[in-house]
């Protein structure tokens, strides 16, 4: 097997890593909240019916912003619903999943659930622009975030929150691009009612930060003409542009399953091209950032199994889309963090979805434990040491023929300095077979030793943790891994997700 190479220089970076790059997603879907985060009969549940355990594994993942209440729930949310008493509140019938809403956890209980985080965790709300509009938005906005003194602020402080809950960046709907939807709209609509709601909510408080809806994948027929469109109308008005991308093998292709972030970073690119392409016709010196609100591994080929069966029959908390990842699929999820650091200079804000039971990273069992699917430990991982300025990797490495991306590296990595000068170094093998050499030149770096190479990988690449087996699959720690005059050498294993820290 031919080396792997690239060189790191300080003289050479990307971006500082935006904290929120290490956001996640709780949407009232399936299992996320109820008997995932909420659970009041839980042995650990606190006096707000939060489950203990998963709080304990949201910290140690080391999410930061958490986007709320959807996803596809969003557009029929009638926010009005998920405030007050929780005994009074109603129970809805939800289009998008076709499911009961008991609207127990509501708007209260998301900024609770975000506290007991910690700090770290602010909110990220989305509103309803599907059926509703500029009137509903302001009236979420005056609730969430008044002070006092006004109807809206008051009932808030009457339903026992007297302090706002300052909520700074807001989602202008959810995939308003896709005909599933509800309240599907073309561009030129969407962009309209964007624009106008946008500037409503700026009246209220100018340093609201707005996400405006981008195409929920590259392979939508309008793709970039969306972009373009909203844009037009709203490049003033909002600070960031939403992507949504998922992942699985097609026809058992696992070997560009495994380049899947090759998708991912050309889908980047191009959104931003089309975002300075519109600043430039508008003579704005303004650069739109991207918020990749919506991304994971998710086998969506089995959701369309079930999508249209009874087993969605307005059931309360269906069990839905509790993928079992394996170590394959958290290597991918591996490359895919890698693409976003990567691009740290323009994506400000991503969002893995989900945080529990849904494509999730933190499963749970009601009555019973919580555990770690494989893709926690990647995430983990670059949430913690993921943070600084990303150094600009440009890797040498031997390829491998892909059917639906072409030619594509087996070495995918990059490297992000800390304040105190301490390096990491993010780096996915995609060879399913061949150990992967790999040698990296510290230009300009004062780096003398290995503090820690970890490494994700397993001889099943099938390996997953599960209620029975939640410790299957765990990171374990690589020797020989060094330092010597100036140059990092280590050996990749085959399909592996690695963490190497120089210090």
């Amino acid at each position: 097997m031919h080396t792997a190479r690239f060189t790191l220089d300080p003289a050479f970076t990307v971006g500082e890593v935006n904290p929120r790059l290490f956001g996640s997603f709780v949407e009232h879907l399936g299992r996320c909240v109820y008997t995932g985060i909420f659970e009041p009969t839980h042995p650990t549940a606190d006096a707000e019916g939060l489950r203990q355990d998963v709080l304990d594994l949201v910290r140690e993942l080391g999410v930061t912003a958490v986007r709320y209440p959807g996803g596809n729930f969003v557009s029929g949310y009638k926010w009005e619903d998920s405030v007050g008493p929780a005994e009074d509140r109603p129970r809805r019938l939800d289009l998008a999943w076709r499911s009961t809403e008991t609207n127990r956890f509501g708007l209260a209980e998301y900024i609770a659930f975000l506290k007991k985080v910690g700090p770290q965790a602010e909110p990220m709300m989305a509103i309803n622009l599907g059926t509703r509009g500029v009137a509903e938005a302001l009236e979420l906005q005056e609730y969430a975030n008044h002070p006092s003194g006004t109807a809206l602020s008051d009932l808030r402080a009457a339903h026992g929150d007297k302090d706002p809950f300052g909520i700074k960046v807001w989602c202008l709907g959810n995939e308003m691009d896709g005909p599933w939807q509800t309240g599907h709209k073309t561009a030129r609509e969407y962009g309209r009612l964007a624009a106008e709601t946008a500037r409503a909510m700026r009246q209220m408080d100018p340093s609201v930060e707005l996400v405006a809806c981008g195409s929920s994948s590259q392979s939508m027929p309008t793709f970039a003409e969306w972009e373009a469109t909203v844009l037009e109308e709203t490049y003033d008005l909002v600070d960031y542009i939403s992507l949504h991308a998922y992942y699985e093998p097609q026809d058992g292709d696992l070997d560009s399953f495994l380049a899947s972030a090759v998708d991912m970073e050309s889908f980047i690119e191009n959104v931003v091209a089309t975002c300075d392409h519109v600043g430039a016709r508008l003579k704005s010196p303004k650069k739109i950032n991207l918020s990749f609100d919506e991304w994971n591994v998710w086998y969506t080929s089995r959701w369309h199994e079930i999508e249209n069966s009874s087993a969605r029959d307005w059931a309360e908390a269906p069990r839905l889309l509790e993928d079992n990842y394996s170590v394959l699929d958290a290597v991918v999820f591996g490359s895919l963090l890698i693409a976003l650091l990567r691009h740290a200079d323009r994506v400000t804000v991503a969002c893995l979805a989900q945080l529990v039971n849904v494509i999730a990273p933190i499963m749970t069992e009601p009555g019973g434990p919580a555990w770690r699917q494989t893709t926690f430990f990647p995430f983990a991982q670059a949430a913690r040491h993921g943070r600084g300025e990303v150094l600009d990797v440009r890797v040498q490495s031997p390829t491998y023929e892909t059917s639906r991306y072409g030619e594509a590296d087996l070495l995918h990595a990059t490297a992000v300095r800390a304040a105190d000068g301490t390096v990491t170094v993010f780096a996915v093998n995609r060879s399913r077979t061949e150990a992967l050499p790999l040698e990296v030149a510290l230009n300009g770096l004062d780096l003398t030793s290995v503090a820690e190479h970890s490494v994700l990988a397993d001889a099943d690449p099938d390996a997953r943790n599960t209620l029975t087996e939640p410790e299957r699959v765990v990171p374990h720690a690589v020797e020989g891994t060094e330092v010597r005059d100036g140059t990092l050498t280590a050996v990749l294993e085959p399909l592996s997700w690695n963490m190497i820290r120089l210090a």
